[in-house]
């Protein structure tokens, strides 16, 4: 789109592991801490953070305990219900907050 409203911008689509790291960041919580929430092992809960693995193509009771763990809702985790809170810059610095939905 040339010389449209969104030049300038950078496009961000939000991943399920995004989501994850987000929340989590948000809670203030370790990888450990929802790991051990989850009762899954460090490694396991890092692959998923980092997309390593998808937490949508996990098991479903492993993805219930991730998802319950950084306290959100299954079916709204599932139906990309969750956004992703943004700061959006142009190229002159100014910014403003802009909600992406995860698009799963």
């Amino acid at each position: 789109m040339s010389g449209g409203i969104l030049d300038g911008f950078q496009t961000i689509i939000p991943t399920a592991a995004a989501v994850l790291s987000a929340r989590r960041q948000m809670l203030r919580m370790t990888q450990q801490e929802v790991a051990d929430r989850a009762n899954i092992t460090l490694r396991q809960y890092q692959r998923l953070e980092s997309g390593e693995r998808n937490i949508l193509t996990s098991s479903f009771g492993l993805a219930c305990r991730v998802i319950e763990a950084l306290d959100m809702d299954v079916s709204k985790f599932y139906h990309g219900d969750y956004y992703l809170e943004e700061e959006l810059k142009t190229t002159r610095g100014k910014g403003f907050s802009s909600r992406k939905k995860l698009s799963i």
